[in-house]
């Protein structure tokens, strides 16, 4: 069962609804099998690119991710340990993701400039923040960073893209041949080292105390987008604004939650 949704850019797509419900209790056999069980879940590749491109510029071509999210539920199938206790679905999305996300750093499609606006906005967020004590609102903001408010509206609708986050990334350097911690630790928390288990516990404690000081509407707008997967329009339509309102919305709060995590992995 699926029901036609709208991405980011007014184009259709599926959401899997129950499709993926069942937990798989073997890998495929042969290729036959592996192909089958591709076809079965490419609607959830499509879904999930199309979430990802609702936040990238136009340039950026969504059947470029949707292969190489392809390529990373290929890589789910074939790695995906049905004794673990995990949905191969929950497997499965987050190597999508992971390989869409790959896909994204290898085209290095944001301009050097762009990233330094990001981190720019980034920092002041949190610098200003720490010295508050609470939340900073945008005209302290603009005071702080020294800008007018075009130029800071300009600075957040740059960053859009920039706003894509993987808690991965906040681990720092890895062996490139094992798996991420944070799949792992999803696939199986016994397999994961327990002080690697606590860091990732202390990630998540941290992730859901910056969501709880967010504003109220960026609070919102993450809840709606994250936890019930609307579209950015579909938002818009419930907060009463447009679609480029919330999109600048969802960025300064990634940008805050970015700013509050990379300070705390520095520490």
């Amino acid at each position: 069962m699926q029901t036609e949704r709208k991405d980011g850019r007014g184009r259709a797509t599926a959401r899997p609804v129950d499709a993926y419900s069942k937990t798989e209790t073997a890998l495929p056999r042969t290729l036959e099998d592996r192909n089958a069980m591709i076809e079965e879940y490419l609607p959830l590749v499509k879904y999930i690119a199309s979430r990802i491109a609702g936040r990238l510029p136009s340039h950026v071509e969504i059947d470029d991710l949707i292969n190489a999210g392809v390529i990373g539920l290929i890589d789910a199938i074939e790695k995906f340990d049905p004794t673990r206790k995990i949905k191969f679905k929950t497997y499965a999305e987050f190597r999508i993701k992971g390989a869409i996300l790959d896909e994204l750093r290898a085209l290095d499609w944001v301009p050097r400039s762009t990233r330094q606006k990001a981190t720019r906005l980034e920092r002041a967020f949190t610098e200003l923040e720490q010295q508050l004590g609470r939340v900073a609102s945008d005209p302290e903001v603009v005071e702080h960073m020294g800008i007018s408010f075009d130029e800071y509206n300009q600075m957040v609708v740059e960053a859009r893209g920039i706003s894509l986050i993987s808690l991965d990334e906040l681990h720092g350097d890895s062996d490139e041949n094992t798996e991420r911690n944070l799949l792992e630790l999803l696939a199986d928390p016994s397999y994961v080292d327990p002080a690697e288990a606590i860091n990732l516990d202390q990630v998540y404690r941290i992730v859901a105390e910056s969501i709880d000081m967010l504003p109220e509407k960026e609070r919102l707008v993450i809840s709606l987008y994250y936890y019930d997967e609307l579209t950015m329009k579909e938002i818009g339509e419930i907060l009463e604004i447009t679609e480029s309102r919330v999109s600048q919305i969802h960025t300064k709060a990634i940008l805050r939650l970015r700013g509050r995590l990379l300070k705390t992995v520095e520490l």
